[in-house]
């Protein structure tokens, strides 16, 4: 079964860890690494011969228009991760279509292919954002995947569907939300940190449980994931330090050996097989 491989493209200052620690304003005077990053996620997909959907902020679009042409150019989807990492939860249904278009116009001018997927920055549709699936449709993107149905400090709607869906009865719009599995109990995601920080037979165990149920497993991380030379923020709270840097060194090994076990492709043919009535 073909499972869905996905890279959320921002740069390492960022993420929802920091954004209580660095202004967006000292943003441009920081040290960019997201080209050279997410060049090396794209060479490790091409030495194992996988395609990919790179989810990428508007605002990395449009300072890295060679870095978009690549990832087209090498046959991997580009989507959208809205403009500049802002929750959804924070916007008002206004704000966040004016989101989307700058974001999707960004993205569109420097990858010259149109854009019909998206997933909202920390997984940020949720309870609190009844418009965003409507929005979405409106705007004619053929799918979300924008949901972990989890319980999390930052993100999480515990009582969604686990598997691809259509959340509005009248669209053809679908919703592709993140694979989960159980830990100790507890349900987090198989990607990203939770998959840095675990031993790689869990997420392994993920991916052939969704298969054996007749779903697609949907995987995600971030290049500044494979990047343990990233500069540190020493004055971030020691929770959001632990999270973001632990283990950054182990996940280039991890996800080579992930991506050569399992058949992984982009989500847009993930979406287009779902068998959905």
């Amino acid at each position: 079964m073909l499972n869905a491989l996905s890279v959320d493209i921002e740069e390492w200052f960022q993420v929802g860890a920091f954004e209580r620690t660095i202004d967006r304003a000292d943003w441009d005077t920081l040290e960019s690494r997201v080209a050279a990053n997410t060049g090396a996620v794209l060479d490790l997909f091409a030495a194992a011969g996988v395609k990919g959907t790179f989810f990428t902020l508007g605002w990395v679009a449009h300072r890295h228009p060679a870095l978009i042409r690549r990832i087209v150019a090498e046959g991997h989807e580009l989507a959208s991760h809205g403009w500049d990492h802002q929750r959804v939860f924070t916007f008002t249904p206004d704000q966040f279509r004016a989101d989307l278009a700058r974001a999707r116009a960004a993205l569109e001018d420097a990858g010259g292919v149109a854009v019909t997927g998206y997933r909202a920055p920390s997984f940020s549709i949720d309870t609190r954002t009844p418009w965003a699936h409507p929005i979405l449709a409106e705007d004619g993107y053929t799918y979300s995947s924008s949901v972990a149905p989890i319980t999390h400090d930052h993100y999480g709607w515990v009582d969604a569907p686990r598997t691809a869906h259509r959340p509005l009865p009248d669209a053809p719009l679908i919703e592709l939300p993140i694979t989960t599995m159980a830990v100790l109990g507890k349900e987090v995601t198989a990607g990203g940190g939770f998959f840095r920080l675990l031993p790689g037979r869990l997420t392994d165990g993920a991916v052939r449980a969704a298969n054996a149920r007749g779903a697609p497993a949907v995987f995600y991380f971030h290049p500044w994931e494979v990047d343990p030379g990233q500069p540190r923020v020493r004055n971030a709270p020691l929770k959001s330090r632990l999270r973001h840097y632990a283990r950054l060194g182990a996940m280039a090994g991890k996800l080579e050996r992930l991506v050569r076990r399992h058949e992984w492709g982009r989500v847009d043919a993930v979406v287009a097989a779902a068998k959905l009535a």
